[in-house]
């Protein structure tokens, strides 16, 4: 009965928009492979989200203060001994070293640190009670959570997941109430690398070229200069083309069944939508991610104390980060950079994450009630 009533406080808009994303999801990765070697991976995707259907729950039916606690370092330290892990025993894939395999899944712990740095940050946080944030003894060891797994990610290399951690950061920061001054100090420090690679571009390339893997390089070139080297700009110029022959309601999908578009069933899954659905498909898709922030931040606004507030602020960022970025780099307005899209993408780690950031959400608004309640009844036994 206990269990009963607390999945009745579950946030149902939340749970409706999550199932409208999965069903969006499931019809784009089915659109994107059908008649290819991969027909039929759509299966695996209901699959996938059945099954970590049981972990977000138990979690909603936890309380979130768990995992903001004592908790929150232990599941960063396995977090940062599994990326470790995963730098010198990790499988390569296209070059890069992300995924540990257990049995036929391939686990990236990378995309399970980034909740563990959340939770840490919002155990620090919550110490603060509000107050201002200090340098030394706050924003420092803040900082150092995301940018250690930052740093280890940066070689499997993983430049997508990396800035996740990057833009979480102040995020957070700002929730948990830093300084103008010093909030404005750590975005010039952020923004001055990215300013100095575009400057460094167009008045020394050879010394940006010493600087930079060759990838990275061209995905800047293509970025800045798109029309310089057509072969190195195929993907981006094949999105966009695609993107804007779906005008209003779609076509047939000529780009996405001719192979123009590469991961069209995981990274690139966005195109798939612009393509076969239109302009009104990319609506309706942009129209849940918006109602699904909405509602995070609804939540974390109605939480019973800062540590929830911090948590569902923190995942909602590190959600709109995901989608912006993904969206963006397919339309021209972002460098080009490995990073799925929440609940469309195919992948199951990405996926894994994502809804255990929304069981944590749902944990937050079940619990929202449980100070006043536990307040109440010591009243009543004195």
């Amino acid at each position: 009965m206990f269990y009963i009533r607390k999945l009745k406080k579950l946030d149902k808009p939340t749970l409706l928009v999550l199932l409208g994303l999965m069903i969006l999801g499931t019809v784009a990765v089915d659109q994107a492979t059908s008649g290819t070697n991969l027909d039929g991976l759509y299966k695996y995707s209901l699959v996938f989200f059945v099954l970590f259907l049981i972990p977000m729950l138990l979690i909603a039916m936890l309380d979130y203060s768990i995992f903001t606690g004592a908790a929150a370092y232990i599941l960063y330290g396995i977090g940062l001994a599994l990326l470790l892990f995963v730098m010198f025993t990790g499988e390569n894939i296209n070059g890069a070293v992300r995924w540990i395999r257990i049995g036929g899944f391939q686990l990236q712990p990378s995309e399970l640190v980034k909740i563990a740095a959340v939770l840490v940050a919002c155990n620090l946080l919550q110490k603060r009670s509000g107050n201002k944030l200090r340098f030394l003894q706050d924003l420092l060891p803040i900082g150092a959570v995301f940018f250690v797994p930052a740093f280890l990610v940066m070689k499997q290399p993983d430049l997508g997941t990396a800035l996740v951690f990057v833009a979480v950061l102040p995020v957070m920061l700002w929730v948990g109430n830093i300084r103008v001054l010093h909030m404005l100090l750590l975005l010039a420090s952020m923004g001055l690398p990215v300013g100095g690679v575009c400057w460094l571009y167009f008045a020394n390339y050879d010394i940006l070229a010493t600087l930079l893997k060759p990838h990275q390089l061209s995905r800047i070139e293509t970025f800045l200069e798109p029309g310089l080297d057509p072969d190195k700009s195929w993907h981006v110029n094949n999105a966009m083309n695609a993107i804007g022959s779906g005008q209003m309601s779609g076509n047939s999908g000529f780009y996405v069944e001719r192979g123009y578009i590469p991961y069209a069933y995981s990274d690139s899954i966005y195109v798939v939508i612009g393509e076969k659905f239109g302009f009104i498909g990319s609506s309706i898709l942009l129209l849940f991610f918006y109602l699904l922030i909405f509602r995070m931040l609804f939540i974390a606004r109605e939480s019973r104390e800062l540590a929830g507030s911090y948590l569902v602020v923190g995942l909602a960022g590190m959600l709109l980060f995901q989608i912006f970025v993904n969206i963006g780099m397919h339309i021209g307005l972002l460098p080009l950079t490995g990073i799925s899209l929440p609940f469309i993408s195919y992948g199951g780690s990405s996926l894994l994450a994502n809804m255990l950031s929304i069981g944590l959400v749902l944990s937050v608004h079940v619990h929202k009630d449980d100070i006043s309640i536990a307040a109440e009844t010591d009243g009543l036994m004195r």
